[in-house]
């Protein structure tokens, strides 16, 4: 970790260390209020945090408890289609594993490729495609660490508990693979039949990638997306950002009752 960053939290949150990471996604940064907060630091206040140009991403890094469990909650995520980078969150990610987080826990918002799962659904991940093809561990190196096994990318054994939080939390949660796109663009109809011939169940415009720097940070990752919208070609109707805005904040107190579940029984 930038040693910047290690003195401001060590200062700030002595002794502090957290388990689990959690990313909150579009619309759904408001869990962070859920946490008995430590301390809280915008990511500008940390050399190597990215910026945040979407709106509902606030960009801080909040350190806390949820129930029992020490957690980083990163309040926000920055997109490859921002900068065109894909390790936007790698320097975030170092952080919270050098931090001494096992775990990374990502939520998304994201279009269903499925009937059955419409808007206010929530999906576990369990694969992704990286339809995109970029990755975030272009140009690192030297040596072998970039070859990062994506064989139960996410974790089994937490999947299961994913889902058994959401049966005690009484939240239906299906399971499927999740395909990403880089955006900002919404996915073309056409874009949409390949993805689902390709096995797909939901696209979005991130998570990929930062599962793919915590494999390689060695954090074990689980996710899950909540549905806000049909994919383009399923149902007639225009989409936009507003919609992902919308539903999010109407599905949120089902998210966060999930999460609050999950994290509190994390143990």
């Amino acid at each position: 970790m930038n040693d910047v960053v290690n003195e401001a939290i060590a200062r700030a949150a002595p002794g502090f260390r957290p388990r689990v990471a959690v990313i909150l996604g579009s619309g759904l940064g408001g869990f962070a209020d859920e946490v008995a907060q430590v301390a809280t630091f915008p990511y500008a206040d940390l050399p190597g945090f990215p910026p945040t140009t979407v709106g509902s991403h606030a960009g801080r890094l909040v350190l806390g408890h949820v129930g029992p469990t020490p957690v980083a909650v990163l309040q926000g995520r920055a997109h490859y289609y921002e900068r065109g980078r894909a390790d936007e969150m790698r320097a975030a990610i170092r952080a919270v594993a050098d931090l001494g987080c096992e775990t990374l826990l990502q939520t998304n918002a994201a279009g269903s490729l499925r009937l059955d799962m419409p808007p206010g659904s929530v999906m576990a991940i369990s694969d992704h495609i990286n339809f995109a093809g970029i990755n975030p561990l272009f140009g690192i190196g030297p040596g072998d660490s970039r070859f990062v096994d994506m064989v139960d990318a996410y974790d089994p054994a937490l999947l299961k508990k994913l889902l058994a939080a959401a049966r005690e939390a009484n939240v239906t949660c299906h399971e499927g693979v999740y395909i990403f796109f880089s955006g900002p663009s919404f996915e073309t109809p056409a874009e949409i039949r390949a993805a689902r011939v390709l096995g797909a169940d939901a696209v979005g415009m991130s998570t990929a990638p930062e599962t793919i720097l915590a494999r390689h940070a060695g954090l074990k990752v689980v996710a899950f997306s909540l549905m806000t919208n049909y994919a383009a070609g399923l149902v007639p109707g225009a989409l936009g950002h507003e919609q992902t805005l919308a539903v999010a904040g109407t599905a949120s107190a089902t998210v966060r009752r999930l999460l609050r579940t999950f994290l509190e029984q994390y143990d």
